[in-house]
């Protein structure tokens, strides 16, 4: 199967697997039967597995350009992606009961970390991400496919928002997210959060090497390379 047919397959079959293992009742039975950790990396792998192959296959359907290449894109792409690699780093390893993929327990409300600059910096990341691949790549297979990351992730924010103030009632969601705001450094602007210290190293580090790696990666695993 190739062109719009493999692209069409590649996009059901990526959606499927980030709504049906993690609903019940099937995510109880998946980590009953592989343990908390081995669902979490077998869900992770899987996630990647499909991810590279539908944008491969986005890349393999037809070329209906809608804007041809210029350098300024790249450079733009590579922009974005260096915070969006930090986001990630520093989403994954700060504690975070606002939005999905921070470490639960241990939040302060005062001293929010990572979450005073941006409320869903993995969401971020991803948003960021989109728009970077969004902007550097002009067919219409590779418009459709970036644009609906970024509406996933800009909708993600919202919907998650509004599922932890029905969690929580809405008196508590704002003690917890006071410090916090959807778009990045608008707590910060507002007077609402004031860093306490410098961003924690290791993460910094990570999401630097994780950078390299990507750009190193590209063109091996992807086929094309993000260099200008």
């Amino acid at each position: 199967m190739s062109g719009w047919g493999e692209f069409a397959l590649a996009l059901a079959v990526f959606f499927a697997s980030h709504a049906l293992p993690v609903r019940p009742p099937m995510k109880p039975w998946l980590v009953a039967r592989l343990g908390a950790r081995g669902f979490a990396l077998g869900y992770s792998v899987l996630s990647l597995a499909i991810l590279i192959w539908l944008i491969a296959a986005a890349g393999r359907a037809p070329h209906v350009m809608l804007w041809y290449y210029a350098p300024w894109q790249s450079h733009l792409a590579l922009v974005l992606m260096l915070p969006a690699c930090l986001l990630l780093a520093l989403g994954v390893a700060s504690v975070n009961p606002l939005s999905f993929g921070g470490r639960q327990g241990g939040f302060d409300p005062d001293a929010p970390g990572i979450a005073g600059l941006v409320r869903h910096p993995l969401l971020m990341a991803i948003l960021l991400w989109a728009l970077a691949h969004l902007v550097a790549n002009g067919t219409l297979a590779q418009v459709l496919l970036f644009g609906l990351f970024a509406g996933f992730a800009a909708l993600g924010m919202r919907l998650i928002d509004r599922r932890r103030q029905a969690a929580w009632g809405r008196v508590r969601w704002q003690e917890v997210a006071q410090a916090t705001a959807l778009l990045p450094f608008a707590a910060l602007i507002a007077g609402r959060w004031k860093p306490r210290g410098p961003l924690p190293l290791w993460p910094l580090l990570a999401g630097l090497v994780l950078y390299g790696a990507l750009i190193a990666l590209h063109r091996p695993v992807i086929g094309a390379s993000p260099l200008p």
